[in-house]
């Protein structure tokens, strides 16, 4: 009998090893990725590839345009920072690369598809390690999120079903999550992180996630497959 999941996926390397562990645990996924005014559309090139090579049952892309909002690196002209290694990064502090409310957003919509699909389960690729000046990557807001889903939804309501966000990689390290997904056979060249990378597609190897990523790929003792720019 199908289990059906939603599984948010960016076609970055933590949505990717979260398809992964969701295919593990028996589910049949629906991957849903979102073109909501980024700076490029490279992840969701990324995304594609990764449904298709993942075995998803259905990937939607839907269109938010979140620029009409700004606010944030990624849908406004705020240049993205650049940092010469992990260690200056402040992980206290809500950086600029943060978009408002894009968790509860993207949830909203993940919550509607897995009503039409008959999902009572979620999966995302949060992380309160790597982005813990992140508001909505926190366990109490996955939390609190679950319990207005269950106030939100026909299924619950009507006690056919609860719905349940699963967020596996919480607590993890980067490196941590590579090891997992090198274990699940994932394959990283598939997938791509970078905010601000150049006309040829490669990553900057400067922005927030490309350190995190390059950093967690040396701590888990691999080479990381996709293509940077000169450091």
């Amino acid at each position: 009998m199908e289990r059906p999941a939603i599984v948010l996926l960016s076609g970055g390397l933590d949505s990717t090893t979260v398809l992964a562990i969701a295919r593990e645990q028996g589910f049949t996924p629906y991957t849903l990725s979102f073109r909501y005014g980024q700076r490029h559309s490279l992840e969701l090139e990324a995304a594609k590839r990764v449904a298709q090579a993942m075995g998803a049952a259905r990937h939607v892309i839907t269109d938010i345009d979140l620029r009409v909002f700004g606010g944030s690196a990624l849908t406004d002209e705020i240049s993205v920072p650049k940092h010469g290694s992990v260690e200056e990064l402040d992980a206290a502090a809500v950086p600029v690369t943060y978009v408002p409310a894009r968790n509860t957003i993207f949830l909203s919509f993940a919550l509607a598809y897995a009503e039409v699909v008959g999902a009572q389960d979620i999966f995302m690729g949060v992380n309160a390690v790597d982005y813990s000046g992140y508001p909505d990557c926190r366990p109490e807001y996955i939390a609190a999120y679950e319990k207005m889903a269950n106030l939100a939804t026909r299924a619950a309501i009507e006690g056919e079903g609860r719905i349940t966000v699963h967020t596996p990689l919480i607590t993890l390290s980067k490196a941590d999550i590579i090891r997992e997904g090198v274990r699940l056979g994932v394959d990283y060249s598939l997938t791509f992180s970078c905010y601000d990378p150049d006309e040829q597609g490669r990553s900057c190897r400067r922005c927030d996630t490309c350190l995190l990523r390059l950093k967690g790929f040396t701590e888990a003792g691999f080479i990381d497959p996709i293509p940077y720019q000169a450091g």
